[in-house]
């Protein structure tokens, strides 16, 4: 039996049976998350929430005085960071940072795929949510919001974590770069779809976390998914040119590129950096 195949069976029977070790939020996260979505919260009660996990409350002061939000006074508390940045992008904000904390391990070999794999996210989300504001700012009446655009691009590759957790437990058979690659394209989307089920956000992101990569499935108008994968094209994740140029200019016919080089350009690039800046 090939390695990859033992990983498969492995994967697999551990998803039937309820046995696979799904990643869990830490419960900073979860906590700032369940107050965002209280219609009575208060920021005060979201900044004490925040203020008990010290690398939550740095993470939070970094991004409110990065340059996503353009703002050359620097906020010192935290109070006035969650003010600045707001309750509903705090929420991902939080599962962000809670998410990086997940991309570790003892294995000197996973833990450079790992950070390779979350600094693939970052770079992937970030083409997304520069994309996701420039839409924003010329369709107001758009019924797709920032807040989810960034949670969808941060998780949408969240599949590789289980599958790097078991290579870790058997580095003998699957600590190999080309296996574990192919691995990753067969399985990830499946168990990131069940870890969305198991963190219970809706049932939205775990469509989205399956079909993100999957060109058969196309949105007829300007969906969450166009996003995401425009940040798959500009870092050649879809390495196929032709692929690139048909997805480039269904993107231009749904408005969200204003022409087919656009992300070559140098105002995409300032919008890009300020987009990367809060990570």
């Amino acid at each position: 039996m090939g390695a990859e195949n033992a990983l498969y069976i492995i994967l697999i029977e551990k998803i039937r049976q309820d046995a696979l070790v799904l990643p869990t939020l830490p419960e900073v996260a979860l906590k700032v998350r369940q107050a965002a979505d209280d219609p009575d919260i208060s920021l005060m009660k979201m900044s004490e929430i925040i203020s008990h996990d010290a690398a939550l409350s740095l993470g939070v002061l970094k991004v409110a005085n990065s340059a996503a939000f353009g703002r050359e006074v620097k906020v010192e508390s935290v109070a006035k960071a969650v003010t600045r940045i707001g309750l509903r992008q705090i929420k991902n904000i939080a599962t962000a940072m809670a998410i990086e904390q997940m991309f570790v391990s003892n294995n000197h070999f996973i833990s450079d795929y790992m950070q390779k794999s979350w600094r693939k996210t970052v770079d992937v989300a970030s083409v997304a949510i520069a994309l996701m504001t420039l839409y924003l700012q010329k369709n107001k009446q758009s019924e797709l919001t920032l807040e989810t655009l960034t949670l969808a691009a941060l998780i949408h590759n969240i599949g590789v974590l289980p599958i790097l957790t078991e290579a870790e437990g058997h580095p003998e058979v699957f600590a190999n770069p080309a296996f574990l690659n192919k691995a990753i394209i067969k399985f990830s989307n499946e168990i990131a779809a069940e870890m969305t089920k198991a963190w219970e956000f809706s049932e939205d992101y775990s469509e989205l976390v399956m079909t993100w990569n999957d060109l058969s499935v196309l949105p007829k108008n300007a969906h969450y998914i166009d996003f995401i994968r425009a940040g798959a094209v500009y870092h050649t994740i879809f390495k196929n040119e032709s692929t690139q140029e048909f997805l480039l200019r269904s993107y231009v016919d749904k408005g969200i590129l204003p022409n087919l080089n656009f992300m070559a350009s140098e105002d995409f690039s300032d919008r890009l950096a300020k987009a990367k800046s809060m990570f």
